[in-house]
C-alpha cells in the first residue's frame, strides 16, 4: 500500500476480498481506519486480492469536455477498460461523453453530484448527492452506478455502513496514489503509478488533469508490458460487467 495522501488520510481503508477475473467467489472484506476498530463488512473497498495479475484504473472527477475524449481515445487504441467516477453535474453537462464511455465498455461509478466534503454533510445531505448522480447516470446510460467514491475520501465508517445499506453501494478507495492532484508533472504521475501497482491495485487518477492524461501511454503501456491485465471495479469484484448487469429500475427519485 502506498502512504496516506492528503484524500485518503480523512477515509483511509484497507479492504481485500479474494477473486479471480471475471465472476469468482468473493470473501468479506476486512476494513482497518485511523479511528476505527477493524471490522469485517462489505462497505468499504480499497484493493482485491485476486489470483489473476489484474489492476483497476480508475479516474475521477470528470468527465472533461476535451481530456476525457483523448484518455478514451488511448483506452481504446489499446482495447482497456477502465472505471470512471463520475461527477453529476458534469453528466448533465457533458452527456455525450457520458454515453461514450458506456458504449466503449467502461464502467461509471458515483461521485457525487457536486464534489462536496460529505463527511460533513447530514445523512439526507449525502443521499441527495449520491442519488441525484445515480438518477442522472441513469437517464444517460439506462443504467445506474453500482459503486460509490466519495470526494476526497472523507467519507466515515459510519457513513459507509449507512450507504451499503440504505442504496447497497459500497465505497471504493484506493491502493495507488499518484498524487497527481497536486499536478507533479506526467512523468512523475507515470512513475509513482508504475512503481506503486501490484496485482489486486486499485489506481487513483483524474482525467480533468492534462498532466494525467499525457502519464497514461507510458503508465497503461508500463503496466500491460508487466504482465498486468486492466479490469473494471465490477470485474475486479466479481461481478457481471457492468453493461450486461439488468437493472429493474432507478434506486430512488431524485
Amino acid at each position: 500500500m502506498t502512504d496516506l495522501s492528503r484524500r485518503t488520510v480523512l477515509s483511509a481503508g484497507c479492504a481485500m476480498l479474494t477473486s479471480a477475473l471475471p465472476g469468482a467467489a468473493l470473501a468479506k472484506p476486512t476494513i482497518a481506519l485511523p479511528g476505527d476498530v477493524a471490522q469485517r463488512d462489505a462497505a468499504t473497498v480499497m484493493a482485491v486480492r485476486t489470483r489473476s495479475p489484474v489492476v483497476g484504473m480508475t479516474f475521477d472527477d470528470g468527465p472533461h469536455p476535451r481530456l476525457t475524449p483523448l484518455l478514451l481515445d488511448m483506452l481504446k487504441a489499446r482495447g482497456l477498460r477502465a472505471t470512471f467516477y463520475l461527477i453529476g453535474n458534469r453528466v448533465v453537462t457533458w452527456p455525450e461523453i457520458v454515453r461514450r464511455i458506456h458504449e466503449e465498455g467502461h464502467e461509471i461509478g458515483n461521485h457525487s453530484w457536486s464534489h462536496p466534503d460529505l463527511s460533513r454533510k447530514s445523512d439526507a445531505q449525502v443521499l441527495s448527492e449520491i442519488d441525484r448522480t445515480t438518477n442522472a447516470i441513469f437517464k444517460v446510460t439506462g443504467r445506474p452506478p453500482v459503486t460509490f467514491r466519495p470526494p476526497y475520501g472523507s467519507f466515515t465508517r459510519r457513513q459507509r455502513l449507512m450507504l451499503y445499506k440504505a442504496r447497497n453501494l459500497p465505497t471504493i478507495l484506493w491502493s495507488v496514489d499518484p498524487q497527481d492532484w497536486r499536478r507533479p508533472g506526467a512523468s512523475a504521475v507515470a512513475s509513482r503509478i508504475l512503481q506503486g501497482s501490484r496485482p489486486g491495485a486499485i489506481i487513483l487518477s483524474h482525467d480533468i488533469q492534462s498532466g494525467t492524461v499525457k502519464a497514461m501511454p507510458r503508465t497503461l503501456d508500463g503496466l500491460s508490458s508487466r504482465g498486468l491485465k486492466f479490469g473494471t471495479i465490477s470485474q475486479m469484484m466479481g461481478w457481471p460487467l457492468w453493461q450486461s448487469r439488468q437493472f429493474r429500475r432507478v434506486v430512488q427519485p431524485g
